[in-house]
């Protein structure tokens, strides 16, 4: 795009309306580490027909860091979708520390408060009904650590700000949704947290989740043994017999189960196609099939939260923020499954109200 024109957002972005008088469900959207790509997507999204026509989107960060980019992927002569001109957009305002300033791929801790307080607001938006729902860029697990923030990610953050009740951390891509028992522990100490509370925790969260904001009735529901083959009868570790398959029995019939299974076959024979949800037992073993079949389109999830919160898969793409080349595909998806999730909430509340008025 030549330097010096502007390209503006949709005519209908600013409308509280999706059609006629009905209201589009209002989605707060943290713009993440300010140095990486999460106000490059944002902007891109800020630009998407589809989106605005869907939901009103709102922007929770810095005004200038918004502005910052624009301007740099406009002198950059960016092709994508972004809404050069931000005249129309509502920003919910989080300013930035004075010293700071936006250097893409720099991680700074002034960036990871940032970022922070701008979760923490889009927390109280949804909490106080200004929100129907929050979508959160991502953050720098390293950057928010040196910022002073004792927590492994939003997830565990968002838990305590909304309550501090039991979460799941589920990703979701169409029909392939994958919850984790252990999410952010290093691989050493994954053995010893797969006890038979945690992984029926994870199945009650996980049947509750499908049930509540997917819709599904009576889930099936797919469980990964730990060890290589799912244990091989004990030949290759205990934990499923001895863990697993207690668990899944504690939980009775609220889903419909199968498992424990070995997840190399699991995913490889196509047999998720098959179910409503997966349970992996760790971090990889769940997300690197998931994103691998995703395509880019991948959202977390955080199931058993008070409120909706969603984001994309990716992480901060420090080595490519500024340059035009950040993909918003998963953005977009977070945004509007958070907005579908939102919306069969709001619609079960109504329900409930009106049968309990009768």
């Amino acid at each position: 795009m030549p330097e010096g024109s502007t390209r503006s957002l949709p005519d209908d972005a600013g409308s509280s309306t999706r059609s006629g008088n009905v209201s589009r469900l209002r989605i707060a959207i943290s713009m993440g580490d300010p140095n990486g790509i999460g106000p490059e997507v944002l902007l891109s999204c800020l630009a998407d027909a589809e989106l605005n026509n869907r939901v009103e989107m709102i922007p929770v960060g810095s005004s200038d860091v918004l502005r910052t980019y624009a301007a740099m992927l406009q002198k950059g002569g960016s092709e994508g979708s972004y809404p050069f001109d931000l005249s129309g957009v509502r920003i919910e305002p989080v300013e930035a520390s004075a010293s700071f300033h936006v250097v893409p791929g720099k991680a700074d801790p002034l960036a990871g408060k940032l970022s922070m307080e701008s979760v923490a607001r889009a927390i109280t938006l949804c909490h106080t009904g200004a929100a129907d729902a929050m979508v959160t860029c991502p953050i720098s697990k390293e950057v928010i650590a040196r910022a002073g923030y004792d927590f492994p990610g939003h997830t565990e953050f968002i838990a305590e700000r909304t309550g501090g009740g039991e979460v799941l951390m589920m990703m979701v891509s169409g029909a392939l949704r994958v919850g984790l028992v252990t999410s952010h522990l290093p691989l050493s100490r994954v053995a010893e947290a797969i006890t038979e509370k945690a992984v029926a925790k994870t199945l009650r969260l996980m049947t509750s989740a499908l049930k509540k904001d997917f819709g599904i009735v009576r889930p099936r529901i797919a469980i990964l043994g730990l060890n290589p083959h799912a244990g091989d009868g004990g030949v290759l570790g205990s934990e499923e017999m001895g863990i697993i398959i207690p668990a899944i029995s504690s939980c009775g019939d609220i889903a419909r189960w199968s498992g424990p299974l070995a997840a190399d076959g699991f995913f490889g024979s196509g047999a998720w196609k098959n179910v409503d949800g997966v349970v992996a037992m760790y971090h990889d073993q769940g997300l690197a099939p998931f994103k691998a079949l995703s395509f880019g389109k991948g959202v977390n999830v955080s199931a058993g939260l008070p409120i909706v919160r969603t984001s994309p898969d990716h992480g901060t793409g420090f080595d490519i923020a500024g340059v035009g080349k950040a993909d918003s595909s998963s953005l977009k998806a977070a945004i509007l499954l958070a907005a579908d999730i939102a919306e069969r909430r709001l619609a079960s509340a109504h329900t409930l109200y009106h049968r309990d008025a009768e």
